[in-house]
């Protein structure tokens, strides 16, 4: 018989017993009193990997003692769903709560598939926990989401993993037998990244690496050279991408070029495309940096250009120097909100005519007509300027550009105030 993985063997059966989420199972925490009030509505438990949606939805089935059935939405189908429904509405005059209908992977149901749910949800036919590592916002509907309640748990910190091994290497018979003795775990914790799946996995992979009649001892060094190397979290369709460029352009927004490194190294370290990050930098330097440093645009450009010349790994280093200047430049995004106001106003006002002297006058009818005739030439005036109107007349007190407070746009503003001194 083959031996279970060292992951499944730790699996927790109560709470007391499992590691993490002390938001959710602390004292006073909501999935907690559920379980000391004896109550279990429909969920959602949303997670990355390894972090206990599966081991927790089955202790608290289990201290409800409550039947539950495990669905893979890999593999189930609407057929499964109602087979089992069928089965409780059968098997009803035997036990008067409902059944639990798990769902792993509850993302991967289609729209008709989730939607086979809603009836049995609302009426109280059937309690529904789902696990998603997606967010349920994106992938769930509307309409299921609402009859669900959602939780979120989190990757384990570091303290929580120690505890973890320290568990595994003093109850696990296996692990006791050897003995392991775990003399340094910060690689083990890095390279799990908070999930105590993997984690077990890499305690497990040493294990099976030692030989001899001596105690294994657990070193950074050790784990290194057995597990290679820690492969980073990062799916280039999901939410954890989304997240890193998020973070990233928000570092550079707040002038934090340190912090901003760090997210671009973690892109590029998970293979992300530098041509996407490229053309990043080259937003933010129009949103976030605009008018207060316009050579921001062209370094973005030209990196965009080098990166594409070059790609992975040099495009690094071009990348590296244009986050570097875009973080450390001064900020403005009064472009930004200059272009949004228009476009907003636009939606609700009436197309105005272009007035006359504005027009353009190709032929001698529109000569006639009086178009561009009152126009003059900004060129034939002193400095290059003429006051005169622009806009609809309807609307030529508008401003949608206001000069932010930086060097550059305060000469902007002068200048402005200046030219325009008597409107």
């Amino acid at each position: 018989m083959q031996q279970e993985p060292l992951a499944e063997r730790m699996r927790p059966k109560t709470l007391e017993d499992f590691t993490g989420q002390h938001h959710l199972i602390g004292k006073g925490k909501p999935l907690r009193n559920m379980v000391e009030q004896g109550t279990l509505p429909s969920i959602i438990l949303w997670g990355p990997p390894g972090v206990g949606k599966t081991t927790l939805a089955f202790i608290m089935c289990r201290a409800l003692n409550r039947r539950v059935h495990h669905l893979s939405a890999v593999s189930a189908g609407v057929k499964d769903l109602r087979n089992i429904m069928q089965q409780s509405q059968s098997g009803g005059m035997f036990d008067n709560k409902p059944p639990v209908i798990f769902i792993d992977e509850i993302h991967r149901f289609n729209k008709a598939q989730q939607d086979s749910l809603l009836h049995a949800v609302e009426r109280g036919e059937i309690v529904l926990i789902g696990a998603t590592t997606e967010n349920p916002s994106f992938e769930v509907n509307n309409a299921l989401l609402s009859r669900c309640q959602v939780f979120t748990l989190n990757n384990l910190d570091a303290k929580d993993v120690k505890q973890l091994l320290e568990r595994a290497v003093s109850q696990d018979p296996q692990l006791r037998r050897i003995p392991v003795k775990l003399d340094e775990t910060e690689a083990l914790i890095a390279f799990g990244g908070g999930d105590a799946r993997k984690t077990l996995n890499n305690l497990e992979l040493l294990v099976q690496h030692h030989s001899g009649s001596d105690p294994l001892i657990v070193t950074n060094t050790l784990t290194e050279s057995v597990c290679q190397r820690k492969v980073a979290s990062y799916d280039k369709d999901g939410e954890n991408h989304y997240d890193i460029i998020s973070a990233f352009i928000k570092s550079i927004r707040g002038s934090a070029p340190q912090a901003a490194l760090y997210w671009l190294a973690r892109m590029l370290t998970a293979g992300e495309t530098p041509e996407f990050i490229a053309r990043r930098l080259l937003i933010s330097a129009s949103e976030d940096i605009g008018l207060a440093n316009p050579t921001a645009l062209v370094m973005a450009n030209t990196t965009f250009d080098a990166v594409k010349k070059l790609g992975m790994p040099e495009a690094r280093i071009p990348l590296s120097q244009c986050t570097i200047y875009l973080a450390t430049s001064p900020k403005s995004n009064s472009a930004y909100k200059a272009i949004n106001e228009v476009m907003s106003d636009i939606k609700h006002l009436p197309e105005y005519p272009v007035p006359l002297h504005l027009r353009n006058a190709p032929t001698k009818l529109m000569k006639d007509l009086g178009y561009g005739k009152v126009y003059k030439y900004p060129h034939d005036y002193e400095n290059n300027f003429i006051n005169q109107n622009y806009l609809p007349p309807e609307i030529n007190d508008k401003h949608w550009y206001s000069p932010a407070k930086n060097q550059r746009e305060d000469v902007i503003r002068n200048q402005l105030l200046k030219l325009w001194k008597s409107e």
